[in-house]
């Protein structure tokens, strides 16, 4: 889910910055009532309903409005009273957006410019498709590539934090991890209750970076530019995949690493979309021959069983039928097989009602009609 800041909360609602607590509802419960999944089928019904319900609950909230709009400014000063905490840590009538004092630990918090999700994840593999010609794939090699990826940033070690190695506890949700909206006073009495939602600033965990690193914005990583040597093994094919560890993307808030997986191509031991269609086709068929011959009533399929024959072969001629190595042809008996297993589904089961109907047929003329 994106942070709370990266989402525009009024435009989703269609209202104006300056709407007022009355306007909001009124906005919410329009696009709520076509959106909610029981009345609305769209496949992306409920993901917008969940998103303009993420709204509504942020803006009608008082307090979380005020810190909703002074973090989208970039004011790290954030009231959460007209006239500042009461009794609270005051900077000019105002206090931390974050529910506590304008500094943690002795120093400013004006470095701030929006909330950080403390979300430590495992970070992600990069997968790089390195295509070689067969003799190459065959004999192995070393190869030297470059890619992009998520790097441990540099200004806050990877932890997301500059100054204050610790979260602290998400002021939206108050550790709780998810924020509630009553679609109650929305629906007036539809029977359409309290629902509970992820916390967009926590992103669900409770916790936020207490002073976000102004480089990589309280994640802990950043993207950047990397190279790595890979060697490949001797005998690979295409598909095969060659794994160096910690080279992926960094994790977040000093989580570890993914990996770079290399893997391999050799297109010439590829077949094309049309090939591969070809021989599944002609594998799906092969199980009804065998129905036909078993039930002798192959005379009768043949005819039946030509046209997708031929189609088929049409298929795999399109897609090229040149010379190919072994590998190539290993690749095309995977599809036959493949085809082959679905139709010998579909075989059995015609088989089956065939079985049954015969037996009927003969318990019919045992009796005879009088029976």
């Amino acid at each position: 889910m994106s942070s709370m800041t990266e989402k525009d909360y009024y435009a989703i609602l269609g209202v104006p910055e300056n709407a007022s607590t009355d306007e909001i509802r009124k906005a919410f419960q329009q696009k709520a009532r076509k959106l909610h999944p029981d009345v609305n089928k769209a496949p992306d019904a409920e993901e917008r309903f969940k998103e303009v319900s993420e709204a509504y609950a942020v803006l009608s909230d008082e307090d979380k409005r005020r810190r909703y709009d002074a973090m989208r400014s970039g004011n790290v000063f954030a009231q959460s009273s007209p006239t500042g905490p009461a009794g609270g840590y005051g900077y000019g009538g105002y206090g931390s957006p974050f529910g506590g004092p304008v500094g943690w630990g002795g120093f400013s918090t004006q470095r701030r410019t929006r909330a950080a999700a403390f979300n430590p994840r495992a970070g992600q593999d990069v997968v790089y498709q390195l295509d070689l010609d067969p003799k190459t794939a065959a004999a192995g090699c070393r190869r030297g590539v470059t890619y992009q990826r998520y790097v441990s940033c540099d200004a806050c070690h990877g932890t997301g934090s500059t100054e204050v190695d610790h979260a602290k506890a998400c002021p939206t949700c108050h550790g709780t991890g998810t924020i509630d909206v009553d679609l109650s006073q929305v629906f007036g009495g539809l029977g359409f209750g309290a629902m509970r939602m992820q916390c967009p600033e926590c992103e669900g965990t409770g916790k936020v970076v207490a002073d976000p690193c102004d480089r990589c914005h309280g994640s802990g990583r950043v993207l950047s530019g990397s190279e790595a040597v890979v060697d490949i093994p001797a005998n690979s094919h295409d598909g095969t995949e060659v794994r160096i560890k910690g080279m992926g993307n960094a994790g977040t808030n000093g989580a570890p690493a993914g990996d770079l997986v290399v893997r391999v191509g050799v297109p010439a031991e590829r077949l094309s979309p049309e090939s591969a269609m070809g021989f599944q086709v002609i594998g799906f068929i092969i199980p009804f021959v065998f129905f036909g011959w078993f039930f002798n009533v192959l005379d009768v399929l043949v005819p039946l069983m030509a046209i997708p024959v031929v189609l088929g072969a049409v298929f795999i001629v399109r897609g090229g039928l040149g010379k190919h190595n072994r590998v190539w042809w290993k690749n095309a008996g995977r599809y036959v097989v493949n085809g082959l297993s679905n139709g010998f589904l579909l075989a059995l089961f015609l088989g089956l009602l065939f079985s049954c109907a015969q037996s009927a047929g003969r318990t019919a003329m045992y009796y005879g009609p009088g029976w």
